[in-house]
């Protein structure tokens, strides 16, 4: 016997939210191969200076994004399944899968806050050591002036945070070319466009984070009162 009245709405209600994680999930999945493959952060964080890797705080991020939306889009069809089908299993194990995915993304949030001005400053320690060897006289034994040209040409910076840590690049055009120079005048330092960079990205992530814990705390609600109602239903 099938649920009537109020759980009938309810019923319908959860499949249409149900239908919504699952689109979210999808969107979280493409934005997360999106930062993965986007041209900008791999450019950067793909280099390496000598035996040193660019730091992957940022990846690690990421990854922990891809695994998420591709759970809540499982998890969102197996709530649209159970609502349709009225199965107190089902929704019992979309409930549980919503709590523990709840709680994840709670320790997620928690370790992003953490670490949301981390991922730049090592991303700028990395570039200051690369600059350091490139402006050395053994810089050609290294890769420090691929390391540095490449940061330069990719987020059209030129030198450090500082005025008279980027004086020395006005005279090595090999370092910073001159159509690159006028952005010193500008104070487009590195250090600044690697901040925007970085933070741009993580103030996405972070408004899709609360936009999926609010349809969440929706679902878990909805899901254990059409439990309760297709219970009951089945009692009489």
């Amino acid at each position: 016997m099938g649920v009537e009245g109020c759980t009938k709405c309810i019923k319908y209600l959860l499949f249409v939210f149900n239908f919504i994680f699952w689109l979210a999930g999808g969107i979280i999945l493409g934005v997360a191969l999106w930062l993965r493959h986007d041209t900008q952060t791999t450019s950067i964080l793909y280099l390496q200076l000598g035996d040193k890797q660019a730091p992957n705080t940022f990846y690690v991020g990421i990854y922990i994004l891809i695994a998420v939306g591709a759970v809540m889009m499982f998890v969102g069809f197996l709530g649209c399944y159970g609502a349709i089908q009225e199965s107190q299993c089902l929704l019992g194990t979309f409930f549980t899968c919503l709590v523990i995915l709840f709680a994840c993304e709670v320790a997620a949030g928690i370790w992003g806050f953490v670490n949301k001005d981390q991922i730049a400053k090592d991303v700028k320690q990395f570039y200051d050591q690369a600059f350091q060897q490139a402006l050395m006289a053994d810089s050609d034994s290294s890769n420090g002036k691929a390391v540095v040209k490449t940061f330069h040409e990719t987020l059209d910076c030129c030198g450090p945070d500082t005025a008279i840590g980027a004086l020395p690049v006005l005279w090595r055009e090999d370092l910073c070319p001159k159509a690159l120079q006028k952005v010193l005048v500008q104070n487009l330092s590195c250090h600044k466009k690697i901040d925007e960079l970085f933070s741009g990205k993580l103030y996405l992530i972070g408004i899709a984070a609360i936009v999926v814990a609010v349809i969440m705390i929706f679902e878990m609600i909805l899901s254990m009162v059409l439990c309760c109602g297709i219970r009951n239903s089945s009692v009489y």
